[in-house]
């Protein structure tokens, strides 16, 4: 029973962006996928990414308030880097058969495709707001990542009044969507 508190622990810690929590999950799991990866046909930088897509995966869920783990966070954490491992053998043409006891991971394939493609939309999404160009990425950032009112981005940015500034943000956030979605059908 101990253990399994303990184990809720980690995982709002997770949540809650912990150090100490991150740093102990870390510590108890990531010599198992070391090994899992380095005996099958994998390098250490290689087993630290998956292990980092992994606890990616684990952090998102854990964000979640209908997330429930329903095993371990160690079968959790290997069942995903077993499957991103096998994946990714695959698609370098490295898969030779099968591995002992691949039928009893979980099975989130579903849930990493999903991270997968919003992980590829960030990176769409980040390369067009870079490309967007000033005034116009201060001014998105300031109103959707700093919270800002339209007042203060328009005495922030010398708008007249907070209109001009709701108006000059409409526009350029038309210009970020033409650009993403220009990025994003280029990458299908």
């Amino acid at each position: 029973m101990k253990g399994d508190t303990n184990e809720q622990a980690l995982l709002k810690g997770l949540a809650h962006n912990d150090s100490k929590a991150v740093e102990i999950i870390y510590k108890d799991n990531f010599n198992m996928i070391q090994t899992f990866i380095l005996n099958n046909n994998g390098s250490y930088d290689e087993a630290r990414d998956i292990f980092q897509e992994a606890m990616i995966a684990l952090y998102e869920k854990s964000q979640t308030d209908s997330f429930v783990l329903t095993c371990q966070i160690k079968t959790y954490l290997y069942s995903v880097c077993r499957r991103l491992w096998l994946k990714r053998l695959q698609q370098m043409g490295r898969f030779t058969g099968s591995v002992d006891g691949f039928e009893e991971t979980v099975a989130v394939e579903e849930d990493l495709e999903t991270h997968e493609k919003r992980n590829a939309e960030f990176v769409i999404m980040d390369r067009a707001l870079n490309s967007l160009g000033e005034p116009c990425k201060s001014l998105l950032q300031g109103y959707y990542l700093k919270k800002m009112d339209m007042t203060a981005l328009a005495a922030e940015f010398g708008y007249t009044n907070a209109d001009n500034a709701k108006n000059q943000k409409y526009k350029c956030l038309m210009r970020l969507k033409k650009l993403f979605f220009s990025q994003y059908n280029i990458g299908e």
